[in-house]
C-alpha cells in the first residue's frame, strides 16, 4: 500500500484551550505540500500531530508509512555532535575498528561498510562536508539546521514533516534546501513562509480557524486562486449592494404610492363619497397589506445585508493590504550614505570587515548580501553608529531609522499610540489615529501593549510609528525582517516598503522579499570578510 496520511473530522485545541483547528479532513500522499496560515493558527501543533507528539482533542489521524519531523527549534546537549544526529556513533566506532583490523569476527558481521559514504553523501546534499565530528553547539543555527534535515533524509522515512527548514538560513543554505526537495520522491508536508520554497510545492494547504483548504499547484498557482477568490467576493458584495439599493427604492416607492393613494382616500372620504364602513374596511385591508409588505422587504433587506456582510468579510481576509504614506522629499542625487576605506570590527587588530567603501544616492534601494558570519549585522552597526571604523570614514543622513530583528526602536512597556507619539511628538491625536490606521492598527488595537505583538504586528507597528509621521526619514535599515513572520504579514510589510519613497539598506536572504520591495542593488561581503 502507497503511503498516506489521512486527517479525519479534527479538532485540536492550543494548551490554554483555546481552539486551533476544528473539523478538519485532509488527505496526504506522495507529494509535496506547503502548509500556510497565519502565525498562531496552528501549522506547527498539525505536524506535531501527525508525527505522534500530539494528540487531537477529537477526530483521527492515520498514517501509513514512516514520517520525520524537523522541528524548528532543538534544545542541544553540549556533548552532542553531528554523528549523534544519525544515531550512527556506535556504528562507526565498529567501522573504524574494523578498518584498523581490531574488529572481532562477531563485530565484522555486523560492520555497516557503507555507513561513511552514506553519511557523507546525506550531508553533502544540504551543503555540509567534513562536519561528521563537529560539536552541534559550535554550528551556526543554518549549519545546525542543514545537519538535522541530512539526518532525517538519511533516515528514509516515507513522509517529511518540516517546520521552517529555511529560516536562519543564507543563500546557499537555502539553496540546498530547494534542491533536496526537488529531488524528494517521496511524501512531504513543509511549513514555510518562503514564497520561494513554496513555489516547488505540487500543492498549498491554507489552514485558518475555520477551515483548511488545499490549493493544487505551487505558491504562484494558489495566489491566482486566491486573485479569483477576491473578485468573486468583489462581485458578490456589488450584488449584495445592488440588492439592498433596489429592496429601497422598491420600499420608496411602494409608501409614495400608498401615501398618494391614502391622499385620495381621504379626499373621497371628506367629500362623503365612500360609505363610512366601506372606507373602514379599505383602510385595515390597507394597513394589513402595508404591513405585510414592509416585513416583507425587511426580511429581503435583512437577506442582502447579510450577504454584503459575507462578501466583505472575506474580502477583507483576501485583500492585499495596501497604504499610502508622506513623501520623505528625498532627492534623487543626495548622498545619504558614504563608507570609504574602512575596516571595523569589534577589535582594532582583528577586524571582521577590511577595507569597506560602499554609498547611497538617493532613494536608492540596496540589499547586503553575503553567507552567514561574513559581516553584514556588523556593517550596519557600522552604519548606525553602534560600531566605529577602526580605519577609514563613515558619513550617514542624520535622520535615519533602524529596524532590528526585535524592533528595538519601539518601548515595549507602552503602547502602538503611546510609541507614535514619542517618535512623533508634533503628531495631533487625529493625526496619530488616521497613521495607524493605515496600518491596521484601528481603534483599540491601537492601545496594544508592544511586548504583546506578535513579530509580524511588532515590525508593522514600527513601520507604522516611523513611516506614518509628517516626514518620514531619508533612509531605512532593515536587518532580516522577514525571520519569523507569516506570509500575511509579510506581504503588509512589503507594502509599507513598496509605498515609502526614501532609501533602503537591507539584511535578507530572501529573494522573493527583496524582488517585492523593489531592490535594484546588492552589495556582497565577500571580498571584505577577514
Amino acid at each position: 500500500m502507497p503511503a498516506s496520511i489521512t486527517l479525519s473530522n479534527l479538532t485540536l485545541s492550543a494548551p490554554d484551550g483555546r481552539t486551533l483547528l476544528s473539523s478538519i479532513d485532509l488527505t496526504f500522499g506522495s507529494e509535496r505540500t506547503g502548509l500556510v496560515g497565519r502565525n498562531g493558527v496552528g501549522k506547527t501543533t498539525l505536524l506535531a500531530l501527525i508525527a505522534g507528539e500530539r494528540a487531537p482533542q477529537s477526530g483521527t489521524v492515520s498514517v501509513r508509512g514512516r514520517v520525520g519531523l524537523l522541528h524548528q527549534t532543538v534544545q542541544v546537549k553540549p556533548e552532542d555532535c553531528v554523528i549523534d544526529l544519525f544515531g550512527a556513533r556506535h556504528a562507526l566506532v565498529a567501522l573504524r575498528r574494523a578498518e584498523r583490523g581490531d574488529a572481532t569476527a562477531d563485530e565484522l558481521a555486523d560492520v555497516e561498510w557503507t555507513l561513511d559514504d552514506r553519511i557523507a553523501s546525506a550531508l553533502h546534499r544540504v551543503g555540509l562536508n567534513d562536519v561528521l565530528e563537529a560539536p552541534l553547539a559550535r554550528l551556526s543555527g543554518g549549519q545546525a539546521t542543514r545537519a538535522r534535515l541530512a539526518a532525517l533524509i538519511f533516515a528514509q522515512p516515507d513522509f517529511l514533516l518540516l517546520d521552517e527548514p529555511t529560516n536562519n538560513l543564507d543563500r546557499r543554505g537555502r539553496e540546498a534546501v530547494i534542491d533536496l526537495l526537488a529531488g524528494w520522491r517521496h511524501g512531504a508536508i513543509i511549513v514555510s513562509h518562503d514564497r520561494e520554497l513554496l513555489e516547488t510545492m505540487d500543492a498549498i494547504v491554507e489552514l485558518t480557524s475555520l477551515e483548511a483548504r488545499r490549493y493544487g499547484g505551487n505558491w504562484s498557482q494558489y495566489r491566482e486562486r486566491k486573485a479569483v477568490e477576491l473578485a468573486a467576493a468583489r462581485h458578490d458584495l456589488a450584488t449584495a449592494d445592488r440588492r439592498v439599493a433596489e429592496i429601497d427604492r422598491q420600499e420608496k416607492e411602494t409608501a409614495e404610492r400608498k401615501a398618494r393613494k391614502d391622499g385620495a382616500g381621504q379626499r373621497k372620504r371628506a367629500k362623503g363619497d365612500i360609505p363610512r364602513i366601506a372606507a373602514g374596511l379599505r383602510k385595515d385591508r390597507s394597513e394589513d397589506t402595508s404591513g405585510e409588505n414592509a416585513r416583507l422587504a425587511e426580511r429581503k433587506r435583512a437577506q442582502a445585508l447579510e450577504l454584503a456582510a459575507a462578501a466583505r468579510q472575506r474580502i477583507e481576509v483576501l485583500q492585499p493590504f495596501s497604504v499610502r504614506l508622506p513623501p520623505t522629499d528625498l532627492p534623487t542625487g543626495r548622498m545619504v550614505l558614504r563608507i570609504e576605506a574602512a575596516d571595523v570590527g569589534y577589535t582594532a587588530e582583528n577586524p571582521i570587515l577590511r577595507d569597506v567603501t560602499f554609498s547611497i544616492v538617493g532613494p536608492e534601494r540596496v540589499a547586503i548580501v553575503g553567507p552567514n558570519g561574513s559581516g553584514k549585522t556588523t556593517l550596519l552597526k557600522l552604519v548606525t553608529g553602534d560600531l566605529t571604523p577602526s580605519r577609514g570614514t563613515v558619513h550617514v543622513v542624520n535622520r535615519f531609522a533602524m529596524f532590528d530583528q526585535t524592533v528595538s526602536l519601539l518601548d515595549g512597556a507602552a503602547s502602538i499610540l503611546e510609541n507614535f507619539r514619542r517618535i512623533n511628538p508634533d503628531a495631533g491625536e487625529n493625526e496619530c489615529r488616521a497613521a495607524l490606521a493605515r496600518f491596521m492598527f484601528r481603534a483599540d488595537a491601537a492601545l496594544q501593549t508592544v511586548s504583546r505583538l506578535s513579530g509580524g504586528q511588532l515590525l508593522r507597528a514600527g513601520l507604522a510609528c516611523v513611516l506614518g509621521g509628517t516626514t518620514p526619514p531619508p533612509l531605512l535599515i532593515l536587518d532580516e525582517p522577514t525571520n519569523h513572520l507569516d506570509i500575511d504579514s509579510m506581504e503588509a510589510v512589503e507594502a509599507g516598503l513598496r509605498a515609502y519613497d526614501g532609501a533602503l539598506l537591507v539584511v535578507s536572504h530572501d529573494e522573493a522579499f527583496l524582488e517585492a520591495i523593489g531592490v535594484t542593488r546588492r552589495f556582497d561581503l565577500g571580498a571584505h570578510t577577514r
